[in-house]
């Protein structure tokens, strides 16, 4: 069992949170969904390159970037998707549905990517008891955004 990367991941969820409330601040103070991601980005990007030059990450090489599926480079809109939304949508039915209709959203897609083994997921065949945690996710995600 992997207990660390349960608990960075659970502790990335969380900043996932905090990050749905801070950009909806950003964009009240900005007046813009696109301009308040665009900074989260900025400041992001900052934060990724300090990282990359204090642990001497490796750099490609254009030939390398140039070898890079088109589609690949598509992985940015998913982040770019979610922060702009989360300036727009979080404030309208609040955090913890937003996260919640997230985590969804992507558990059942991961699933599917899961089942056919596609984007370097290793094969797990969608059976019962993931498709009963499936359906607990959507309970709950009901029992969170009920009025």
């Amino acid at each position: 069992m992997h207990v660390t990367a349960y608990a960075v991941t659970a502790m990335i969820g969380a900043l996932l949170a905090l990050q749905v409330g801070l950009n909806a601040m950003m964009r009240s103070y900005v007046g813009s969904a696109v301009v308040a991601a665009l900074i989260n980005f900025l400041v992001g990007s900052v934060a990724l390159a300090a990282a990359a030059f204090a642990t001497r990450a490796p750099w490609p090489s254009t030939t390398e970037l140039g070898g890079i599926p088109w589609w690949v480079w598509l992985a940015g809109l998913g982040g770019a998707s979610y922060v702009a939304a989360s300036a727009v949508v979080g404030p309208l039915i609040g955090g913890a549905a937003f996260v919640a209709l997230v985590v969804t959203g992507q558990m059942i897609c991961s699933m599917t990517l899961d089942h056919f083994g596609v984007l370097g997921f290793p094969e797990r065949s969608i059976d019962l008891p993931r498709i009963a945690g499936a359906v607990l996710m959507v309970v709950g995600v009901i029992l969170l955004t009920r009025r």
